[in-house]
């Protein structure tokens, strides 16, 4: 047998080979260089802190007004409050006058040291008036103090509480008094100087107590009151030698131009108004 023999294609004895879909290499793999300047990673929470910081500023704003207006409403009602009860009530403050004020002892002791002792003895008489037609005081026991220019020289109380009626007087009697009180060479000077003069020594009165206030049915809380009497002048007998004694029995004070002022003295904390 003879063997036959297949010419190629093509001419020149190369064969080819048809590939179908050929596939492409893949791409390079991209190489990411270590930057050390380079910042980490961190999730943007920039817009969640400013919407939470603005929810509360906006809670805060929201709380502080309706507080103000809370305020300014109780302050319209307490205004309103008070401007129904003076029309309704027409509210004045109690009336005090000194009727009469009576020096039964005055005596300056100098010693041998040269330091002067002061031993007095006053009667003093005072008269409250309640000028308001639906309001009673209630008053507690009165703490009473006689000065003369700011220097205390007797002092005493009226020991029993009383009520001050509307449209009525009440009168009050107290004994002052004060035994060896040590005073300062410039007081006893001042003192002297006072004495030798035609109106005698300036006085003032201070009287401290608390009261409260009742409106038909309604009673307010007790509020400090302190009273101030001035314009007082005394006629001592002049002071000679180095003791003094008043050789009258009584010495009566001028109390035709004392005036008293009534002031109260409202306590918020730890401020005395």
């Amino acid at each position: 047998m003879t063997d036959r023999v297949h010419p190629s294609s093509k001419p020149n004895g190369t064969t080819t080979t048809t590939v179908k879909n050929p596939k492409l290499p893949p791409p390079p793999m991209k190489i990411q260089l270590n930057n050390q300047n380079r910042h980490p990673y961190r999730p943007n929470v920039t817009n969640y802190h400013r919407k939470r910081r603005s929810g509360v500023r906006r809670c805060f704003c929201l709380s502080c007004f309706w507080s103000i207006i809370i305020i300014i409403l109780l302050l319209l009602l307490a205004a309103i409050s008070g401007c129904v009860l003076y029309l309704l009530y027409h509210p004045q403050r109690p009336i005090f006058s000194v009727t009469s004020l009576k020096i039964s002892q005055f005596n300056l002791t100098t010693a041998a040291d040269d330091t002067t002792h002061l031993t007095s003895k006053l009667n003093l008489t005072i008269s409250t008036r309640n000028p308001n037609n639906k309001i009673t005081f209630y008053y507690d026991p009165i703490a009473i103090i006689c000065l003369s220019e700011d220097t205390q020289i007797a002092n005493g109380s009226f020991g029993n509480a009383f009520i001050s009626n509307p449209n009525n007087i009440t009168i009050i009697r107290s004994s002052l008094s004060t035994t060896s009180l040590l005073l300062d060479t410039e007081i006893v000077d001042r003192m002297r100087s006072d004495l030798k003069k035609k109106s005698g020594l300036p006085l003032k009165i201070l009287l401290d107590t608390k009261a409260t206030m009742k409106i038909e049915s309604m009673k307010s809380k007790k509020v400090g009151i302190r009273i101030k009497c001035e314009g007082i002048h005394s006629l001592i007998p002049k002071i000679s030698g180095r003791k003094s004694n008043s050789s009258s029995p009584s010495v009566a004070a001028t109390v035709s131009d004392a005036k008293c002022e009534v002031d109260l003295r409202v306590k918020i904390w730890k401020w005395t108004f």
